[in-house]
């Protein structure tokens, strides 16, 4: 596993990190809200951590699932607005429990305890402080197990390397690379080049994902896509951005099991689901850029 930052160390960058929620510049939007007065910033989340599940899931890959599953906190909110968000009553709805730190470190502990190899946070952008925090409690606490950023990949550099030693496995992922496309699917035009830059960031730092003898991932980057109907041209352009900047040792996670969910329903372009023709052009497409390592995922 990645070296664990040394407790001093890791007190720092909580710090540091709390005082960036007021005003907020945790996320690449920058809103500004007074987090720490209890406003609620751009992606809708107060300085109370909203929680939806802490559940044993064994659906990732099969070095993040491993035998007996990922441990998965699943926060509220989101700083994206994506229109086909599988999960858009936990991301837009703000569907959860309020939790404290102490809370959010009890369940770490108590999905370590329940077997996991790892803590897999989801969608944790908005609340890295207190995320932090509750990891600098849980690893006092005995948490000996791997932190998993699974994240949009819309993140700010300078939290990215207050995370150095903290979060020790990066799944980010990569939507895409025309700014028109992203501003109507996820509300950020700034998202493909933002995105980019924190991806390109984490795999130098990191580097590819690797895989302890056991099987199972213990540090480094798996970068995902989220493959859309009628976008095979987009997933293209994604692909050879990654295999052409920043290499073919990063493994790619190609996933084609979208489905209509959200206001997805309502666009004419997204109210299906992937044709066997699409996915197939993706998978050649992958192996045509010389993706030397990934992995499919082909239903939910």
């Amino acid at each position: 596993m990645e070296t664990l930052l040394p407790a001093a160390q890791h007190l720092a960058a909580v710090r540091e990190l709390h005082r960036l929620l007021s005003p907020c510049r945790i996320c690449p939007r920058r809103c500004g809200a007074d987090r720490l007065a209890g406003k609620r910033g751009a992606c809708g989340a107060e300085s109370i951590v909203e929680l939806a599940s802490a559940t044993v899931h064994r659906g990732e890959e099969p070095p993040i699932s491993g035998a007996d599953g990922s441990g998965t906190l699943f926060f509220s909110h989101c700083v994206l607005r994506c229109l086909y968000c599988q999960n858009w009553p936990i991301s837009q709805q703000g569907v959860g429990r309020r939790l404290s730190i102490e809370e959010v470190a009890e369940r770490m502990l108590a999905l370590q305890k329940s077997g996991v190899h790892n803590i897999n946070l989801v969608n944790p952008t908005h609340y890295w402080p207190q995320i932090a925090a509750a990891a600098y409690l849980a690893r006092r606490r005995g948490l000996t197990i791997p932190l998993l950023a699974n994240t949009s990949g819309y993140e700010n550099i300078e939290i990215l390397a207050l995370l150095d030693g903290i979060v020790q496995i990066w799944l980010p992922d990569f939507k895409y690379m025309d700014r028109r496309l992203a501003r109507r699917l996820s509300g950020r035009d700034d998202l493909p080049a933002t995105n980019f830059r924190a991806v390109r960031y984490l795999c130098r730092k990191y580097g590819p994902l690797r895989i302890a003898d056991n099987g199972l991932a213990d540090g480094g980057v798996l970068i995902r896509h989220l493959v859309l109907p009628g976008q095979v041209a987009q997933s293209r352009r994604v692909l050879r951005v990654l295999t052409r900047r920043l290499g073919r040792r990063i493994p790619v996670s190609l996933m084609t099991q979208y489905f209509p969910a959200y206001k997805a329903h309502d666009d004419s372009a997204l109210c299906r689901p992937l044709n066997r023709t699409e996915k197939r052009r993706v998978w050649r497409a992958a192996r045509r850029f010389g993706i030397r390592q990934g992995w499919r995922q082909q239903d939910g």
